[in-house]
């Protein structure tokens, strides 16, 4: 079976650098808009900014719990405290890119000007940071259905890391 600790780090991973070039985009646009009229902006790349910085560290603090054996935090350290903030993620994600897709809508027949380019880009990493997400949630269903067939609380499963492997998490097989 499928390591399901690596294969989370690798999505974790993938997010960070999604959400990294859509932090970027959301500024570029920001800049462009404030240019455009005094104390002018797009709500949505505001809600978007905001999301990019809170998934910004969430993948960071993920990914150090992953691979800094040391660090082992109270607060994150069960597979639900996880869940809690993947899902509160997902729906800041689908908001995000959600009311984008609908303020912006086609804008296909504007490439030729740079705003409706960065646009398209913001619009394409929004949708996929939110399919990593959604990525991510999915295997978390796929561990706790694991974990409950194996006979332990699906709540008290513990985070993996990188070395231990332990739960279903860090092995993919159930063994802790």
């Amino acid at each position: 079976m499928a390591h399901f600790g690596l294969i989370r780090a690798g999505l974790y991973l993938a997010l960070l650098v999604f959400t990294f070039i859509l932090f970027v985009l959301c500024c570029v646009r920001i800049n462009y808009t404030l240019h455009l009229a005094p104390e002018f902006y797009d709500p949505v790349v505001a809600e978007l900014l905001f999301t990019t910085i809170v998934t910004l560290l969430w993948c960071c603090l993920m990914l150090c719990i992953f691979f800094i054996e040391t660090l082992k935090l109270e607060f994150l350290r069960l597979y639900w405290h996880e869940l809690i903030g993947l899902i509160i993620l997902w729906f800041l994600w689908l908001g995000g890119a959600a009311a984008a897709s609908s303020i912006f809508g086609d804008i296909s027949t504007c490439q030729q000007f740079q705003a409706c380019q960065i646009l398209s880009a913001l619009l394409a990493f929004a949708w996929l940071g939110w399919i990593m997400l959604t990525f991510l949630l999915i295997i978390s269903i796929i561990v706790m259905i694991q974990s409950s067939q194996a006979g332990r609380k699906v709540l008290d499963e513990p985070l993996p890391d990188r070395n231990e492997g332990r739960g279903v998490m860090g092995t993919g097989m159930g063994a802790t």
